[in-house]
């Protein structure tokens, strides 16, 4: 088994980057193999909708986003995590998320999804609302904790203080490694869910 874990937050060793580590503790004593990529300090042009990708097979800009889609198609299960600006998530991780969804064209069903948000107070419901939508619209099967998956911090290292949010990310681990070992053995026993052809629609005809 394999997590990729993905840090939108521009800070190395920030309070995002404790949240992640409290999940690694988890996933090493799993037996899990985790790769953590720091984006959130890359330079990352979001998407200019050109539909290159659908010829090439991968995204028309040559950087992080393409050498990431091998990693992605890999893993097991994913984990974007991101600090809240302004109730979203760092902008800098959406492009990247935006340009990495849209462009690699493998089969993401039942690849399991984990998002974390980092906040001072506020704006962390939305944020996390805004990145688990892109495990809803891929069919990957979005992991829980017993709460929703954020931890608190202003200055560097605050989040170590918050008991519950780091309990919140043991949890997640833990419930992450137990989906994606159960979809391992149900691959194993009944394959995937049957894939009807895509529908289309659009508003105006």
């Amino acid at each position: 088994m394999k997590v990729l874990m993905l840090n939108g937050s521009p800070r190395r060793d920030g309070n995002t980057s404790i949240a992640l580590k409290e999940m690694v503790k988890i996933f090493d004593a799993e037996g899990v193999e985790t790769e953590l990529l720091q984006i959130g300090n890359m330079d990352i042009r979001g998407c200019i909708a050109c539909g290159s990708c659908a010829q090439k097979g991968k995204c028309v800009f040559e950087d992080a986003v393409n050498e990431t889609a091998p990693k992605f198609e890999a893993c097991d299960g994913l984990v974007i995590a991101s600090p809240v600006y302004y109730a979203s998530a760092n902008a800098t991780l959406v492009a990247f998320l935006t340009r990495l969804f849209y462009s690699t064209h493998f089969d993401k069903t039942m690849k399991v999804g984990a998002s974390v948000v980092c906040a001072r107070r506020g704006g962390l419901s939305a944020t996390f609302d805004e990145l688990n939508k892109f495990f809803t619209i891929s069919g990957m099967p979005v992991a829980s904790s017993q709460y929703w998956n954020s931890i608190h911090g202003r200055a560097a290292g605050e989040a170590a203080q918050d008991a519950e949010g780091l309990q919140t990310m043991r949890t997640l681990a833990r419930n992450m490694v137990f989906l994606m070992r159960s979809i391992a053995l149900g691959r194993e026993a009944y394959g995937l869910p049957e894939r009807e052809e895509f529908e289309r629609t659009n508003f105006i005809r």
